[in-house]
């Protein structure tokens, strides 16, 4: 075999060695590709699962926050609620107090005309007389639309929320602390006391 015969022969089997060469060294960036792919998607997937729990985190944090403003504010409201009632009802106690004070003043004036009308002799009640009576109607009336009573006094037992004793007698045959006498109509004002009654007593 000559010389040249030897060296065709040594790169036929040079030949399928390099290639086996170069595959296998093509193939192993393949394999070490694939296992740095699957890492990044693992490590993609744990970052997402850290995202979704930090937003679940996150969110039960606002609702708690959510809630506790809405208690804050429900908290508020009836406060203010109570507020605005009492202002309410303080302005009408107020209210009622600056009438009241008003209608104490015309109660002279009634006083007066009980006075003049049972001071007329029986045989002297004319037409005049009539006119009087009938302006005092109206103002009683008046009084009653306001909520004016008078306080009942002649035979009641002695009460010194409504009553005001200026004398007692122990010759009549009365109940002791009755009252015998009316010196004076008192009134009261739905459940306030304008001016109690001025009454003797029995001893």
């Amino acid at each position: 075999m000559s010389s040249e015969e030897i060296r065709a022969d040594d790169d036929l089997t040079d030949k399928p060695q390099a290639e086996a060469a170069e595959d296998s060294a093509s193939g192993a960036p393949e394999e070490g590709s694939a296992a740095d792919e699957q890492g990044a998607q693992e490590a993609a997937a744990e970052q997402e699962l850290e995202e979704e729990l930090s937003l679940d985190v996150q969110l039960e944090r606002a609702e708690a926050r959510a809630g506790e403003y809405l208690e804050s504010l429900q908290r508020e409201r009836a406060s203010f609620q109570n507020y605005r009632k009492r202002i309410e009802a303080e302005r009408g106690l107020h209210t009622e107090r600056v009438r009241g004070d008003v209608l104490l003043k015309l109660l002279p004036v009634l006083d007066d005309f009980y006075r003049a009308t049972e001071a007329v002799p029986e045989d002297q009640r004319d037409s005049w007389y009539e006119g009087i009576l009938l302006i005092l109607r109206k103002l009683e009336r008046f009084l009653e639309d306001q909520g004016v009573t008078e306080i009942s006094a002649l035979g009641a037992r002695f009460d010194p929320n409504f009553h005001e004793a200026v004398g007692v007698d122990d010759s009549t045959d009365a109940e002791p602390e009755t009252v015998i006498e009316v010196l004076q109509r008192g009134y009261q004002q739905n459940d306030r006391v304008l001016r109690p009654a001025m009454v003797r007593v029995a001893q």
